[in-house]
């Protein structure tokens, strides 16, 4: 990042992720920068709207649950040209909390996803970024990660996992020129979510972006989106199980 605030080049592991582009859109009213969109079927984005904003687009072939191959998917894009100024981790899995209590395959699908593969892919951008001597991660986490819902456990602990990590990296990193940003949004309207039933405080992929790129002008390690979920999520935390529950 120059010192007007612009990026050279952008990582987005998660590269279909709606949260991901509209953060990408923000990030280029600064001015134009190459994005590398890594994702499963990458020839299957539809990054026409980065396009028109300004971004140079590389797609990179990327599965969060091979881990194996993160280290030349992720390797591909610092060994290109230029530095990488921002890696974006927005890659996630809800899955089915029905099928994932009966099915041991199907729970284990979700935290594999949404915490073993990102703590492959962060611990390989970190030290990617450690080695060129700066950088920043942004981490996509949620509110459901600060306490367990029945209906969605499974979820919230892969969430919570990522989280952890994810504050834990930052106590290791600002020594190294290395920033990593936590993001909580609560529920957010995209295809991951389609079909349920929006939660109170509910935003869409743009209103995250915008906390995003906000934050990254500011000395800050966690975004809550909407910021009135921090003051909820805190009297949630503190509320009795039973209540909980009936909530």
């Amino acid at each position: 990042m120059d010192a007007l605030g612009r990026m050279g080049k952008v990582l987005v592991l998660g590269g279909a992720s709606e949260i991901a582009h509209a953060t990408v859109r923000e990030l280029l009213r600064n001015g134009p920068f190459t994005v590398a969109l890594a994702a499963r079927r990458p020839d299957a984005i539809d990054a026409s709207a980065l396009e028109e904003a300004g971004a140079v687009v590389e797609r990179i072939e990327f599965d969060a649950r091979a881990v194996a191959t993160h280290e030349q998917a992720i390797g591909s894009v610092f060994d290109g040209e230029g530095d990488v100024d921002l890696v974006l981790l927005a890659f996630g899995v809800l899955g089915s909390q029905e099928q994932a209590e009966r099915e041991a395959a199907a729970a284990v699908e979700i935290a594999d996803t949404n915490f073993t593969g990102a703590v492959s892919a962060l611990t390989i951008a970190a030290e990617r970024l450690r080695a060129q001597g700066h950088g920043t991660i942004v981490v996509l986490s949620t509110v459901a990660a600060q306490r367990p819902r029945g209906s969605n456990y499974v979820y919230g602990a892969s969430k919570a996992g990522l989280d952890a990590f994810a504050r834990g990296l930052q106590l290791r990193t600002p020594e190294t020129g290395v920033r990593v940003l936590v993001v909580r949004p609560g529920f957010v309207t995209t295809r991951m979510t389609a079909g349920l039933r929006p939660a109170p405080f509910s935003v869409g992929p743009e209103r995250v972006a915008a906390e995003i790129a906000a934050a990254l002008g500011r000395d800050t390690q966690i975004v809550w989106v909407p910021p009135l979920l921090r003051p909820v999520m805190w009297l949630v935390r503190l509320m009795p199980r039973a209540l909980v529950r009936r909530i």
